[in-house]
């Protein structure tokens, strides 16, 4: 085949600044919709923040419910759950208030509420049948109470999918939010601990959309077999050029001081910003290897400021910690990729060119007191078997990798992470 010679971008529109929670009523009732079901997780509903938004909307003279039981670091039971409950009434839209936990457990929900099936209908090969929503969905308005994943711009929805011990998700451009509606006053109280996973996961976006696979490096591609993610592209790597330096200099101080509005600030605009960088250009290796992380969880460890009734490694931190190991394995695709990253994201870093992006990622590590590597949230050796079999099905992430990724090369990753510094 020839050559791609064609890249796609979209992103939602975006209302961005303290107080824009509070126009939400007006946002949705100019969508057309008159019943809106709110979606939450238990934490973010003690802060209030769902029920307020609850009653923007209904001054606005809509009817809306709220679902207050998303799961932290959704699964596939939950998010049926979640599914069962909405399809007990007929709603005409969404909004999700929350991290990517309820952004996309919400995201599942419309599209299974609006064309019903069973989950793994639409889930990504080989995992699921992949198969593509029949038509639009109804409006999703996204509400990020962390400043992390990127959901409210990205098409995918992601869960761990117990019995199989694997996170993966769904993909395709119709779950996009219709509206991000991005507020740095509600993140003010988010912990360190949560503050600093979450700030990792953009990092992640940033770094892997900032090194994929180019798009005019694929087979060229028919209109309608064209995916969310279609490699790096002059548009995604605008907005990663910006969403480095603001991690640079705001990520630390986030972490240390929670009330710093401008930090604040900083990092949900980095998080905006690489969402629309990554859920255009797509990432790779380090969040291949996430899944399986996060999908077998060592039962004595909890992360610190998550809930301590379960077991669990955040998305975040599961993707980097094979961060440093991937990017040293990547640095040959595209060595000035790397030393731009690295540069934009610690300038004094130093040393051998193909370590300065993984030692800048482990500095930042360092100072947020971050797990150093898989064996401190209990992993061992033994597991690196199991890694490779969960990294290999996650072939949708690792075509956008900038070389070919076997087996043997996500075993030299898993190895490596086992201790970082």
């Amino acid at each position: 085949m020839a050559a791609e010679s064609v890249f796609t971008w979209a992103a939602p529109p975006i209302k961005f600044g303290p107080g824009a929670v509070d126009e939400i009523g007006y946002d949705v009732a100019q969508l057309g919709v008159r019943r809106v079901l709110v979606l939450t997780d238990p934490g973010v509903a003690a802060t209030g923040l769902p029920e307020r938004v609850v009653e923007t909307l209904r001054s606005a003279g809509l009817e809306a419910g709220l679902f207050a039981d998303v799961h932290v670091e959704p699964t596939d039971v939950s998010v049926k759950a979640a599914i069962a409950y909405a399809q007990e009434s007929d709603w005409d839209g969404f909004v999700a208030v929350g991290g990517g936990s309820s952004i996309d457990t919400a995201k599942a929900v419309n599209l299974l509420t609006s064309y019903p099936a069973d989950l793994l209908d639409y889930v990504n090969k080989p995992i699921g049948k992949g198969l593509a929503p029949q038509g639009p969905v109804k409006p999703l308005v996204a509400v990020p109470t962390t400043a992390g994943t990127g959901a409210e711009c990205t098409a995918v929805c992601i869960m761990d999918f117990l019995d199989l011990k694997v996170k993966t998700g769904i993909s395709h451009p119709r779950l996009r939010p219709v509206l991000a509606v991005v507020d740095p006053q509600v993140t003010l109280s988010l912990p360190p601990g949560v503050t600093a996973a979450t700030g990792f996961d953009i990092l992640c976006h940033a770094l892997e959309s900032y090194t994929a696979r180019p798009y005019d490096d694929y087979d060229r591609k028919k209109p309608e077999e064209r995916v969310a993610y279609c490699g790096a592209n002059p548009i995604s790597d605008i907005w990663i050029e910006n969403t480095l330096p603001m991690l640079a200099r705001s990520f630390r101080t986030a972490y240390s001081k929670g009330d710093d509005v401008a930090a604040r600030t900083d990092m949900l605009q980095a998080a905006l910003f690489a969402g629309m960088g990554f859920g255009n250009a797509g990432v790779h290796i380090p969040h291949a290897c996430a899944y399986p992380i996060a999908g077998r969880v060592p039962s004595g460890y909890h992360p610190a400021d998550y809930p301590a009734d379960e077991a669990m490694v955040p998305h975040g931190q599961a993707v980097v910690l094979t961060a440093p190991a991937a990017f040293r394995h990547t640095y040959a695709s595209n060595p000035s990729r790397h030393l731009r990253a690295a540069q934009l994201l610690d300038p004094s870093v130093d040393g051998p060119e193909e370590d300065r992006l993984p030692e800048a990622i482990r500095r930042l590590m360092r100072d947020t007191n971050s797990p150093n590597g898989l064996a401190a949230v209990g992993y061992t050796e033994s597991d690196i078997d199991d890694f490779v079999d969960g990294a290999l099905k996650q072939q949708r992430l690792l075509t956008i990798a900038p070389m070919p990724v076997d087996a043997d090369v996500l075993g030299a990753v898993f190895r490596e992470s086992l201790t970082l510094w």
